[in-house]
């Protein structure tokens, strides 16, 4: 294998995504080698086969059928099979199993803020258990940001106003090292994360908000060093809970009912997930993206069978808060 070969210089596989596209890197490093032996050799041998020489006169050549459409055939052939391979990659990143743990993230000049359901907020830290399926749902407060951890060869863009989401399922345990990879400010270089993937032991002990040990540092080569584990910001009520207050606080219960009554508002209750038909007779699905602009831009999502009363709460909820809403609107079965 290309990367055992270059070991040291490649991140490690911290996810079954990673190998995969590991395995279509090496088949295109090794493809690509072919070729360029295949043509420079080629090329060298008409050199030396085919020089000018006085006596001999060159052969006219008509063409052949058969060579044009190998030639055609080939690369066409070689092209589907590398865009199949790197699709069906790619819809696997994309599709997060319904059971997946969810993870609320914010990047903000110049760091990264996670939200989690039981209520705990950490920053430039993630805690995540290993072995089970992990969904980032990502914004930004401020600028276009990129979420990229190299041993799990996972990137997304993090965009302001707007909900992106990625998944993965860590197999390797330990501190592995998150950059942002879309120029953000000065301070671009130092927007610098951990993804702390941990066992079922050490899951369970955070989870109880007990001390959990050490954590290997799981970088580029494989495990290099131990360091302890940094405070964990104590919970103030699960995140749905948190969202309840707001929910309370910003008004919205004089509108909306969370029991499936109708108010002024459409119900809330099993509203995340369903189809909503809209007054312009779209119809669309209820995700955080949905929620989100439905509160920030009202009048552009207006429910089928509702007047357009609702005022914009665009700049007069954070994104803390917005995340702990929509977590609250999820729990509303």
């Amino acid at each position: 294998m290309f990367n055992q070969a270059l070991a040291g210089s490649v991140p490690i596989q911290g996810t079954a995504v990673a190998a995969r596209w590991d395995g279509l890197w090496d088949f295109l490093l090794g493809l690509s080698a072919f070729f360029f032996v295949l043509v420079v050799g080629a090329m060298i041998y008409f050199i030396i086969a085919y020089r000018h020489r006085p006596e001999k006169k060159t052969t006219y050549l008509t063409g052949s059928h058969l060579l044009e459409a190998v030639w055609i055939a080939v690369p066409t052939l070689l092209l589907m099979i590398i865009f199949g391979w790197g699709y069906s990659i790619y819809h696997s990143m994309t599709q997060a199993p319904a059971d997946a743990y969810e993870v609320r993230v914010i990047g903000k000049q110049w760091l990264w803020t996670f939200q989690y359901d039981n209520g705990r907020t950490t920053v430039n830290e993630v805690f995540v258990p290993l072995n089970r399926p992990v969904k980032f749902v990502m914004t930004s407060e401020d600028v276009l940001h990129g979420f990229y951890i190299p041993n799990f060869r996972i990137k997304q863009d993090v965009v302001p106003g707007m909900y992106s989401s990625i998944w993965f399922q860590a197999t390797v345990p330990g501190k592995h090292q998150v950059f942002c990879t879309e120029y953000c400010g000065t301070s671009h270089s130092g927007m610098l994360a951990k993804v702390i993937v941990l066992d079922d032991a050490q899951w369970k002990a955070w989870n109880l908000n007990r001390p959990i040990g050490n954590v290997p540092e799981v970088k580029y080569s494989g495990v290099e060093e131990v360091s302890a584990q940094s405070p964990v910001a104590s919970a103030q009520g699960s995140l749905a809970e948190q969202g309840k207050a707001v929910y309370e606080k910003k008004g919205c219960v004089a509108c909306h009912s969370v029991d499936g009554t109708t108010k002024v508002g459409p119900t809330h209750k099993g509203l995340f997930g369903s189809k909503v038909e809209l007054a312009d007779g779209r119809t669309v699905v209820a995700d955080e993206n949905y929620i989100r602009n439905h509160i920030e831009n009202p009048q552009s999502s207006t429910v089928k069978g509702f007047n357009a009363v609702m005022p914009t709460f665009k700049g007069l909820i954070s994104e803390t808060e917005m995340n702990a809403l929509i977590a609250y609107i999820k729990s509303l079965k």
